[in-house]
């Protein structure tokens, strides 16, 4: 469930200047624009959506932002691996972004290089419409907090009429030097507290007298993970998240984390696995033998299946993932052969790759399957199932939309 890459802890400052994605190499993180938001909009089968960006004036006024996962993107949700399927709309998300690679097939709005500068007028700020919309890593709170090694200390409570607001700073796991400002956020009784095996709710641990019933009590800086989500607030408050979830050890976050994957792993097997062709050589009447990456952020147990000599599928895609070979699924005119080599990289791997490299062999490769493209592949041990009709292309299909939806469907900057 680890990300299986090598991060700086505390995370990197996003360089000056903007950085645009070369083909066929896997961005630094540290180069990208770093931002969070409200999730307010998804587009799962094509992997694109809309964030609410936080800047410094009124979070309500500001317009949802579009964004795009890069084919190599990473969503992350409870510590584990995600789709965009997974998330919540309202909820608060990390994200580390870029340029778009190629301006001309963005699938959402390409917006000035320094839009990220411009003042969003009527008190909303600037930063809230950032070029740099196509993300390298998607992440929730208990995500981004588990990565960066920190965690939320509880200051104090106060409920009113079963709500309330906890006053919390967010600091370093281990040490810190006490000073984290302070950020005062709102629960109400949809709140889920988890703790071991247990998902509580507000009136329980009002009644073992952890919470009070009614006031204020300190917290004692206990530390915990939280969910956040945005809810609207009244008297004026620019901007105050909403604790939708509380994480009150490791042991309940661990078993979040763990559901999630499942559900991940679930989803991979059926859509299989995204990478891009490093390298192809090409024999004699449609043979060929394919050398390609596998994308990174998926749990250990799924890279564990490609083994030398499995057989195996694999299919052209577009930078959305979807299938763009076949009239009734993946499988319809997917390349079939066997893998003939896998290894894996020694050294420190990118975010984004596997540090992972198959070589297979087909008797009868197709169109797609070029150097720099992208494809998907599908171990023999993964169960060969169709996927619903909005998440392949019907090849042939005379409509640009179908390959690349438009961005007419967002709004105008």
């Amino acid at each position: 469930m680890c990300l299986g890459v090598s991060l700086l802890a505390g995370g990197a400052i996003a360089q000056d200047q903007p950085f645009r994605p070369e083909a066929g190499k896997f961005p630094p993180f540290e180069k990208g624009l770093a931002y969070r938001g409200e999730l307010v909009f998804v587009d799962h089968a094509n992997r694109r959506g809309s964030i609410r960006v936080q800047a410094s004036g009124m979070f309500f006024r500001n317009d949802p932002h579009p964004f795009a996962m890069l084919p190599y993107g990473i969503v992350r949700y409870r510590g584990a691996p995600a789709d965009l399927r997974h998330i919540p709309l309202g909820t608060v998300m990390h994200v580390r972004a870029f340029l778009p690679p190629d301006p001309k097939i963005s699938a959402v709005p390409v917006l000035p290089i320094n839009n990220k500068e411009i003042d969003g007028n009527h008190n909303r700020g600037a930063g809230i419409a950032p070029a740099e919309n196509h993300v390298l890593l998607l992440e929730d709170e208990p995500s981004h907090c588990l990565r960066e090694g920190q965690v939320w200390k509880l200051k104090q409570i106060d409920v009113q009429k079963n709500q309330g607001m906890i006053v919390a700073s967010l600091g370093p796991k281990a040490g810190g030097d006490g000073k984290e400002s302070e950020q005062t956020m709102t629960f109400d009784p949809a709140i889920r507290i988890w703790r071991g095996r247990e998902c509580l709710g507000l009136e329980d641990l009002i009644a073992e007298g952890t919470w009070p019933a009614s006031g204020k009590k300190s917290l004692d800086d206990q530390a915990v993970l939280l969910g956040l989500n945005w809810q609207p607030t009244p008297d004026g408050v620019f901007i105050r998240f909403h604790i939708s979830d509380l994480w009150l050890d490791e042991t309940a976050m661990q078993r979040a984390g763990q559901n999630q994957s499942e559900v991940h792993k679930a989803l991979i097997k059926s859509r299989w696995m995204p990478a891009w062709v490093d390298a192809v050589e090409y024999g004699k009447f449609g043979r060929a033998k394919v050398t390609a990456t596998l994308f990174g952020g998926m749990n250990d147990s799924l890279y564990a299946d490609f083994q030398k000599g499995v057989p195996a599928m694999m299919n052209a895609v577009e930078n959305t993932l979807k299938h763009n070979h076949g009239a009734y699924g993946p499988n319809h005119m997917a390349s079939m052969g066997s893998l003939l080599e896998v290894t894996k990289s020694d050294g420190a791997v990118p975010l984004g790759s596997s540090g992972i490299r198959i070589r297979f062999e087909t008797d009868l490769i197709i169109e797609g399957i070029r150097p720099g493209r992208v494809v998907r592949v599908r171990p023999a041990s993964w169960p060969l199932v169709e996927v619903p009709r909005e998440e392949y292309l019907n090849e042939g299909s005379p409509h640009l939309e179908e390959r690349f939806p438009t961005p007419a469907i967002f709004p105008k900057y």
